[in-house]
C-alpha cells in the first residue's frame, strides 16, 4: 500500500499536464488543408487536385503515404523525447507540450490523407472523435451530435487525457532516473505515437472505405428513364 498515493498523485499530474498540451495544440497548431494538399503532390505525386479527388486514388497508394507519416512522426518524437528526457522527471511537462503538438499534427495529416479536410465546425468535431480514437476511447455519436464544438472539444480532450495518462504513467517510471531517462523518454515517445497513429490510420481509413462503398452504390443506381441492356 505505501506507493499507491505516489502513483495517484503522478497519474493526476500526468492527467492535467495531458490536458493542458492537447488544449494548447487544438488552439494552435492546425496543419493548412491547401498547402498539404501541394505537399502530398510534389512528394508523393498523389494523382488528385482536391480532398475529393482522393476517393478515386488507389487505396495502398494512400496506405503507404499515412504509414510513411506515422514513421516520421515516431521519428520526431524519439527525437524529441531524448533530448528533453535527459533533464528527468523535470521535463515532463515540456515534452508532453511537444508531444501533443507531434501527435496533433499526425492526426491531421492521416485526416487529410485519406481525404478528409477540417474546415467546417462538423468536421473539425469528426477530427476529434479520430483523436479519441487514437487514444482509445470510444466518443458516442450522440454526444458528437448533440454538443457544438466548444463544449465538444473539452470533453473529448479530458477522456484523452484520463487514457492516455493510465497509458504512460508507468513506462514514464524510468523519467525519474536521470541516467536513463533520455532513453526511456524516446522509447515512450516512439511507442506512444506509434500506437495512436496506427489507430488513427485504421479510423480514417474505415471512414474512407465508407464514403468510396457509398459512391460506388451511388453510380450504380440507374438514373430514372435509364433502360438496363
Amino acid at each position: 500500500m505505501p506507493n499507491v498515493q505516489p502513483k495517484s498523485l503522478m497519474r493526476r499530474a500526468l492527467e492535467a499536464a495531458i490536458r493542458k498540451a492537447f488544449t494548447r495544440a487544438y488552439q494552435t497548431i492546425q496543419v493548412d488543408p491547401e498547402k498539404y494538399m501541394a505537399h502530398l503532390r510534389a512528394a508523393y505525386g498523389l494523382p488528385a487536385i482536391s480532398y475529393d479527388g482522393v476517393f478515386g486514388v488507389e487505396l495502398h497508394t494512400l496506405d503507404h503515404i499515412a504509414l510513411e507519416t506515422i514513421r516520421s512522426s515516431m521519428k520526431m518524437a524519439a527525437a524529441e523525447g531524448a533530448g528533453l528526457g535527459m533533464g528527468g522527471f523535470l521535463t515532463v511537462i515540456p515534452d508532453l507540450g511537444i508531444l501533443a503538438a507531434i501527435t496533433m499534427r499526425m492526426i491531421q495529416k492521416l485526416s487529410l490523407i485519406y481525404g478528409f479536410p477540417y474546415t467546417t465546425e462538423d468536421e473539425q468535431a469528426e477530427l476529434w472523435v479520430a483523436a479519441a480514437s487514437a487514444a482509445g476511447v470510444d466518443i458516442g455519436r450522440d454526444l458528437v451530435e448533440k454538443q457544438v464544438l466548444s463544449k465538444l472539444v473539452p470533453q473529448v480532450i479530458r477522456a484523452i487525457a484520463t487514457q492516455a495518462s493510465a497509458e504512460i504513467v508507468e513506462k514514464w517510471a524510468g523519467r525519474l532516473i536521470p541516467v536513463v531517462s533520455g532513453v526511456v523518454g524516446a522509447g515512450v515517445n516512439y511507442y506512444f505515437v506509434g500506437v495512436w497513429g496506427e489507430r488513427a490510420l485504421g479510423h480514417f481509413r474505415e471512414r474512407h472505405l465508407a464514403v468510396r462503398q457509398e459512391q460506388e452504390r451511388a453510380t450504380a443506381i440507374p438514373l430514372p428513364g435509364s433502360s438496363v441492356s
